[in-house]
């Protein structure tokens, strides 16, 4: 499919639901989890990744994972390329919904509309406590709240936590009414994130623009292609 019928899809579409991940948020200057260099792989201690972030390091060694954090996800200067900027405008049209694996605000940053952060958000950060909600800056400089000595935390799925069911039922909705499925900067291979494509709308065309090949057993168009030249020459 050339990139004449490819816009014309998004011209007629009125449902577009992207689907993102961390491959949207690299040509921002924030390295993905997974590929080489990436935070997964750049560790050098004796434990995953993954314990740092997850739920039992928050409870049992809070300073430890406020550390790590701190050190690791935040990319407070980095800002949102056109891919962002892009899918932006379209939730602005109000033909599009975005439903996001990342973190790392920068859709926010871009002024999206009907945005679904299916992992939560970096910058939102809330006391355990009293359930209060503070001001990042105010979470770089201590881990503690000041008005009740609560430790705070940022509002992200950590390992071993549930998605927020919410979060769930309006994306599960989202791609039942979709009549376009744009994937972008994901490999679909993390559940339950992944299991999203189960509920698409059948009739619904599918889109994945990547640079190396997905592979799905329904039938989708594959553009093996940098997503910013893509979102470049899509005209919005």
């Amino acid at each position: 499919m050339n990139q004449d019928n490819i816009q014309e899809k998004f011209n007629n579409a009125k449902n577009i639901v992207f689907l993102t991940g961390a491959g949207i948020s690299t040509p921002s200057g924030i390295p993905d989890y997974r590929s080489k260099g990436g935070l997964y792989t750049n560790d050098k201690s004796n434990k995953p990744a993954e314990y740092y972030l997850s739920h039992d390091c928050l409870v049992n060694e809070p300073e430890v994972f406020y550390e790590y954090v701190k050190k690791n996800m935040y990319y407070p200067d980095a800002k949102p390329n056109v891919i962002h900027e892009k899918q932006a405008e379209l939730t602005r049209q109000n033909r599009a919904s975005i439903i996001t694996q990342n973190v790392d605000n920068l859709y926010e940053k871009a002024d999206a509309k009907n945005l679904n952060e299916f992992h939560g958000n970096l910058y939102h950060i809330y006391c355990q406590k009293c359930g209060k909600h503070v001001d990042y800056h105010e979470y770089m400089k201590s881990m503690y709240h000041k008005n009740c000595g609560g430790i705070l935390r940022p509002n992200i799925v950590l390992y071993g936590e549930g998605i927020n069911t919410q979060t769930v039922e309006n994306s599960v909705r989202l791609m039942s009414q979709s009549d376009l499925i744009v994937i972008v900067g994901t490999s679909m291979r993390v559940y339950p994130f992944a299991g999203l494509l189960d509920y698409r709308n059948p009739n619904a065309d599918v889109i994945a623009i990547n640079q190396e090949a997905l592979h799905f057993d329904f039938p989708f168009t594959m553009v093996k292609e940098d997503a910013v030249d893509f979102f470049d020459k899509l005209k919005v």
